[in-house]
């Protein structure tokens, strides 16, 4: 029979079970309400029941996350299930065939500072969160107790300094001002004022099409991908939330429309594609030479620091952000998958804010003094 306890302010099950003339229990917790855990719990125990409760035999790690990411993760972009992929040719490379059951913190506190060694920090953080959240439904499943991503020290090389990604507002004014002027010079151009009016990525930008563009209302819809590192052809977005309207303002809307004129009746533009390139064999301007369009203007201009066309999307974040727009709309505009991933990006333009917010509100109080 199972029982029921309560632990801190959710309820958790164990039902009874002998494997091999050996207890060995089912847990789980987290249930909001005694009686969802006695329901879950019973379903278990019927599940035993009729022998659809099985022993589940030692999985490699590297296996394991192969699995997994496999069967709950194909939703997401090429480039971040390219991440996963890497992700698992990490773990596979230390682990070897080591099962997920024998893996300590220890071990994996040893694997992460070996790469620590030779990545960036952030690269070394955005690794373990994919195997943490991996490792939280290896629990859930019942394959391991403990969690050995717990807590861990996540080191590696600092990389860039966020000052050294984006552009202050004054350099940005003379950036957008500067390109609206020579707006006839290539396709260049309006890429990189669309880029910095609406913080799109790269990927997004390039797999417009010519029906996305909305100019009664001024905006316009982001709805798939380009695949310029596969070759070309329309991929999904990077999350669910990419998928969005973004407005824009009059002046950059102008200029699409100016632009459109030299693209939407070329018979070889055969996706209707807003920044078609007939000379590529990507259809498209490459990543690679839009960066070094924007690094020459930066230079001509005596701008520094010399960000890259995605510099241009923190650079439009850090903007809003600075001029007191949300940090809720923000995050929708960029099309981030929640509002966390915004806050820790830009975790470094929010304190700059924290500390003008917080002389403000000492002001308003202190005026509410004076008769």
């Amino acid at each position: 029979m199972a029982s029921i306890t309560k632990r801190g302010s959710t309820w958790q099950y164990c039902v009874s079970r002998i494997v091999d003339g050996r207890y060995k229990p089912i847990r789980k917790g987290g249930f909001r309400t005694k009686k969802e855990a006695s329901v879950a719990a019973a379903q278990i125990e019927a599940d035993i029941a009729q022998g659809l409760i099985y022993i589940k035999k030692d999985i490699s790690f590297a296996r394991y996350f192969l699995e997994w990411f496999r069967t709950y993760k194909m939703d997401v972009g090429t480039i971040t299930l390219n991440s996963y992929q890497a992700t698992y040719n990490k773990i596979l490379s230390y682990f070897n065939e080591t099962p997920i059951q024998k893996v300590t913190k220890r071990d994996y506190q040893i694997f992460l500072n070996g790469l620590g060694e030779i990545n960036a920090k952030d690269t070394n953080r955005k690794l373990n969160g994919y195997i943490r959240t991996c490792i939280k439904e290896a629990i859930e499943e019942g394959l391991i107790k403990n969690d050995f991503t717990r807590n861990v020290t996540i080191s590696g090389t600092s990389g860039k300094k966020s000052s050294n990604k984006y552009l202050d507002y004054t350099s940005s004014q003379l950036l957008l001002q500067d390109l609206h002027k020579n707006i006839e010079r290539g396709i260049e151009n309006i890429m990189l004022i669309l880029a910095l009016s609406t913080g799109l990525r790269y990927g997004e930008l390039i797999g417009l099409c010519i029906n996305d563009l909305d100019f009664k209302n001024n905006r316009i819809r982001v709805l798939r991908q380009w695949k310029y590192k596969e070759g070309g052809g329309f991929g999904s977005l990077k999350t669910e939330k990419s998928e969005r309207t973004v407005s824009i303002d009059k002046m950059t809307m102008l200029a699409l429309k100016k632009h459109l004129i030299t693209v939407k009746d070329n018979p070889a533009n055969v996706h209707n594609l807003v920044f078609f390139e007939p000379a590529s064999d990507i259809s498209v301007i490459s990543n690679d030479r839009l960066n070094n369009a924007l690094r020459s203007i930066l230079k001509r201009l005596n701008i520094k620091p010399l960000i890259t066309v995605h510099g241009l999307r923190h650079t439009h974040s850090s903007i809003l952000l600075y001029k007191g727009v949300s940090i809720l709309y923000v995050s929708e505009r960029l099309g981030h998958s929640n509002i966390d991933i915004t806050t820790s990006t830009y975790a470094h333009v929010l304190k700059e804010l924290r500390e003008r917010d917080s002389k403000q509100a000492n002001d308003i109080f202190e005026h509410l003094l004076i008769v």
